[in-house]
């Protein structure tokens, strides 16, 4: 297996900083099913981390225990050194962290713009909100589309329209859920381009992803995981040319 990594050379001196976010030997079980077992990772400002492995390794739960949105059996969550484990998803977006879903949420009778309002009125109020939406918007190129109806847009801009209502939380670290999957060549290449200029500006990403050349190009670090463990880490080249992820993507050789 091979992968081209892409040029990092201008993401931001955030990656020498302290980690903004560290897990340490994350534990997630349902009932008697553990579905995470001793997961550590961290991300830095400017880093974007990407989280891979074949269908069923867990990846999607840890991203879940990471923002919030499941309650790890064991282990620590921190951010800036803080523990908030036992945080609800709100309390972390007021602390900067933000996340998209892998199913688009508008709300579907508002415009474009209020639906980035919504995200923005944790922080802001007024005008300030509303300035703030749009220029989300301009940063995303929805900005043409602010006063459409959420209902109308296209999946390429629906899944812009996702990504606004996150940077609108204004975070510092950013939970991205299969935010490529699914779009065209052209919509691919413009999602890659928006999401590597977040991390340039210092923005911490970490990101699940099934196609395996985006995340190969877009991340500093990438962990693959199966059947809830951690199968390989580090640097997009070492991982992909793994023995092991190698076998957990195509099985084992018969010769």
């Amino acid at each position: 297996m091979t992968a081209a990594q892409g040029d990092h050379s201008q993401v931001g001196s955030g990656l020498q900083a302290a980690p903004l976010l560290e897990a340490r030997h994350i534990r997630v079980q349902f009932g008697g099913n553990v579905a995470v077992h001793d997961i550590s990772l961290s991300v830095r400002p400017g880093e974007i981390v990407g989280l891979i492995g074949p269908n069923g390794a867990g990846k999607t739960t840890l991203f879940n225990a990471l923002s919030g949105f499941v309650r790890p059996a064991g282990g620590q969550v921190l951010f800036e050194g803080k523990d908030i484990t036992r945080l609800s998803p709100q309390a972390r977006a007021r602390l900067g962290m933000a996340r998209t879903f892998q199913v688009e949420r508008p709300f579907e009778d508002l415009s474009v713009l209020e639906n980035v309002m919504v995200a923005s009125f944790l922080h802001h109020r007024g005008h300030k909100a509303e300035d703030l939406a749009y220029s989300v918007l301009e940063r995303v190129g929805l900005a043409d589309r602010a006063t459409q109806p959420a209902a109308e847009l296209n999946l390429a801009r629906r899944r812009r329209l996702e990504l606004a209502k996150a940077l609108a939380l204004e975070p510092r670290l950013l939970f991205l859920d299969e935010v490529i999957a699914g779009l065209n060549p052209p919509a691919q290449a413009e999602m890659i381009l928006l999401i590597q200029q977040l991390a340039d500006s210092g923005l911490a990403i970490i990101m699940v992803e099934h196609i395996m050349q985006v995340i190969m190009t877009l991340s500093n670090h990438v962990v693959c995981m199966a059947f809830g463990e951690l199968l390989a880490e580090g640097d997009p080249v070492s991982v992909a040319n793994h023995p092991d992820v190698i076998r957990a993507y195509l099985g084992e050789d018969d010769d």
